[in-house]
């Protein structure tokens, strides 16, 4: 018999997950995601997410709780008779009235080699990290973060160019694959479970804007994999000097490079920029307000010659 599941997801990330599902012939009873927020270009819109749209195509019932703080939200979930919830950045932490109210539990689909990289970042902290390999894994939730037992796991390797954009497109389609499968052997009564070791925990933590600075007195590579860990959101940035005011520039992707001098200074064409040892080539630019540019691009409407400084 097909599962009755519920979905919660948000973003365009947890998309081909929920459609995997529904073409696997499962019943999707409903859909949990993020309320509509504002946005456009001047933030005057209110949004859908990607996945309260999908399910909107999909004919699927969509909620939007703010929490399940409230015995309604709570009761509610319940009254779906669910075999299984399936979470895939959703974007709340769950209450046990939550992760119990379905026959078989709530599963995750989790962007790490658990017990490395639990929490909100995962994708940006393995590139940040020089990580060699990533995966999805298929986890069972409890009340820790991201601590169930793991039923699934799909590795994929991280080459020193991936960017986290490319990363996330690669994990969004090997996840919704995996999960699947998982949701297939659970059907058929066959998926295993396997605590997760206690050595290795690694934590993933979200994001700050403080941190998105580049900081070219690092290592070459610790620069570059900063770089690529935060491209092309929110993107790494540093500053240059136009008509005497400092201009935000974004870089969105680069290269390690030979060379060496004052950390931040352009030491060789095209856009080499010393590091505190050795250097970075900068690729792909992005001035606030305009499109991404290939440097060479770039750099017809802003020259940045030897000698200019960044940081």
């Amino acid at each position: 018999m097909p599962l009755r599941i519920i979905f919660m997801g948000t973003p365009e990330f947890s998309v081909p997950t929920l459609a995997a599902l529904a073409e696997a012939g499962h019943h999707i009873v409903a859909v949990y995601t993020q309320p509509p927020r504002p946005g456009g270009r001047r933030g005057l819109d209110v949004q859908k997410s990607p996945v309260h749209r999908s399910a909107e195509l999909l004919g699927i019932p969509v909620l939007t709780p703010v929490n399940f703080k409230a015995e309604d939200d709570r009761q509610r979930f319940h009254e779906f008779e669910a075999d299984v919830a399936v979470v895939v950045a959703y974007g709340l932490l769950l209450p046990e009235a939550i992760l119990t109210g379905t026959t078989l539990g709530c599963y995750n689909g989790h962007a790490s080699l658990l017990p490395r990289w639990r929490g909100a970042a995962p994708i940006q902290r393995a590139i940040m990290a020089g990580d060699t390999k990533t995966g999805m894994m298929v986890m069972k939730m409890d009340k820790g973060l991201d601590t169930g037992p793991v039923a699934l796991t799909a590795e994929v390797p991280i080459a020193p160019t991936t960017t986290a954009g490319e990363l996330h497109d690669s994990l969004m389609l090997t996840g919704a694959k995996l999960m699947r499968e998982a949701m297939g052997k659970l059907e058929a009564n066959d998926l295993p479970l396997t605590p997760q070791p206690s050595e290795g925990v690694v934590y993933a933590a979200k994001i700050d804007k403080g941190e998105t600075r580049i900081d070219f007195s690092g290592n070459a590579v610790t620069v570059h994999n900063h770089i690529r860990g935060l491209s092309p959101f929110p993107g790494a940035w540093t500053e240059i000097t136009l008509g005497g005011k400092p201009e935000r520039i974004k870089v969105l992707a680069s290269t390690v490079a030979d060379g060496a001098g004052d950390a931040g200074t352009v030491i060789a064409e095209p856009l080499i920029v010393a590091c505190g040892s050795g250097a970075v080539q900068l690729t792909r630019l992005q001035k606030a307000g305009g499109k991404p540019l290939a440097a060479v691009d770039f750099l017809h409407g802003i020259p940045l010659p030897v000698g200019a400084r960044l940081g």
